[in-house]
């Protein structure tokens, strides 16, 4: 848990952002709208999320997001 939470403390306000919408399980197209932002924009901000929460698969990624309590298993 330590791990986990000083990994998400290196995330700019940005990248936790984009974190938390896909630990809600958005697609990047969905993140995008929201945002108001560029798709690839929103690729580049959840590469750079998976690179720093050193998750291989969006799956790992938010297990690691119900463990640090951001997201629940019924959210």
């Amino acid at each position: 848990m330590a791990k986990i939470k000083k990994r998400i403390s290196t995330l700019s306000p940005r990248e936790l952002e984009v974190f938390h919408l896909v630990a809600k399980g958005m697609l990047n197209k969905q993140i995008a709208s929201k945002r108001g932002t560029a798709l690839q924009t929103i690729k580049v901000h959840r590469g750079r999320v998976m690179q720093k929460m050193q998750a291989k698969t969006v799956t790992e990624l938010i297990r690691f997001a119900q463990e640090a309590g951001i997201t629940s298993s019924l959210d």
